[in-house]
């Protein structure tokens, strides 16, 4: 009797632990199977996990920068720049200050500063900011990419998400990364955006870069030939059956309607009439995939433009040649970019104070 009593006594633990192990990987397995979970309004994914907290940081630590940031020393020269909104800059000139150009292109976490105030001196909001933004976005792609795993689809939209990834990756990362310093990133605001191509094309002369003309060929023309669609689309809509004439057309369509929504073949005759007879796609199929692919082979190519001119490798751009008749240059249009280029070159530079002798010929006085 007693020995079964025993017995009893050490089976009860035993199956105590065993419970508490299955509610732990119940809790488990019902967060994987909400992670992956389709049937959400919003699709996490395990990606997702990775995006939401990198996105909502460098979101909290730019909203606080841009409103309260102290100024950073960006040139490394003891010059501080002032960016926040507190300190005098309204919402088109205030900005997230690069980090600065004594850092360089180290790591430079919170606890690789002495003090906090030394961390914001140095523009360390910036690096924070930056790097979980690129790692959010990246990881966005990623989703977008687990999502249409999950659904069965193909992933030409995560592929068409890697153009504005590249960008930028390209411009707030690789960029700086050539130049030798995150001092040389582009400045989070509207107006640091602005000073940045400036100062980009005063650089780089980037207009004049064959990669940048593709760009602006793919986003311009991706734009152009979505409202020509859009526009032949809603001029070719199908009237629905269960509608009359006196009611809307746009009331026509349903998700998931098994019938054409316009007549493809009407717009593409409406192409050959208005442009060229060779203007027009055989199926909507083709169509749709010009419409994606132009656009982001477009910013692939105004990205790599960026990569090249990082590591300052300008033998791809043009360079005005010396055109002469009878001993005199003849000048073209380029010339004009070249002496804007210039222009902002010069409005852009630092000021290098040198002392007198009699200011620095005395004895060094230790720092307290």
């Amino acid at each position: 009797m007693a020995t079964s009593d025993s017995s009893n006594y050490t089976s009860e633990p035993t199956a105590n632990k065993l419970s508490e192990r299955r509610k732990k990987v119940n809790h488990w397995e019902k967060f994987c199977s909400w992670v992956t979970s389709t049937e959400n309004r919003l699709y996490v994914g395990w990606f997702g996990v990775l995006m939401i907290p990198c996105i909502l940081t460098a979101t909290t630590v730019f909203i606080i920068a841009i409103i309260a940031a102290p100024p950073v020393d960006m040139d490394g020269i003891g010059a501080p720049i002032s960016g926040s909104i507190l300190s005098g800059n309204n919402i088109i000139t205030a900005a997230v200050v690069p980090t600065s150009a004594a850092i360089g292109l180290h790591f430079y976490p919170i606890w690789e500063a002495a003090s906090i105030d030394e961390w914001l001196y140095n523009g360390g909001p910036y690096q924070m900011i930056v790097l979980h933004f690129l790692i959010g976005i990246i990881a966005y792609q990623d989703r977008e990419w687990e999502l249409s795993y999950r659904l069965g689809m193909r992933p030409w939209i995560s592929l068409a998400f890697t153009a504005p990834v590249a960008a930028a990756v390209s411009v707030l990362l690789i960029y700086p990364v050539g130049q030798g310093s995150l001092s040389a990133g582009m400045p989070l605001g509207i107006s640091g955006t602005f000073h940045f191509m400036l100062q980009f094309q005063a650089d780089h002369n980037i207009l004049m870069n064959p990669l940048h003309q593709l760009g602006v060929i793919g986003v311009l023309g991706g734009a152009f030939a979505a409202a020509m669609h859009g526009s032949l689309v809603t001029s070719t809509l199908i009237r629905s059956h269960n509608h009359s004439e006196s009611e809307s057309i746009n009331k026509g369509y349903k998700l998931g309607q098994q019938h054409p929504t316009y007549n493809f073949r009407s717009a593409q005759v409406y192409l050959w009439h208005l442009i060229w007879h060779r203007v027009s796609f055989p199926n909507s199929r083709k169509l749709h995939f010009f419409l994606a692919a132009l656009p982001v082979a477009g910013i692939w190519s105004a990205a790599l433009g960026v990569d090249i001119a990082a590591f300052d490798f300008d033998y791809l751009q043009f360079h005005q040649p010396e055109i002469k008749s009878q001993g005199q240059i003849i000048h073209t249009w380029a010339d004009t970019i070249d002496w804007a280029s210039l222009g902002i070159k010069i409005l852009d530079e630092r000021h290098i104070y040198d002392f007198p002798e009699n200011l620095t010929a005395g004895e060094v006085v230790p720092w307290k």
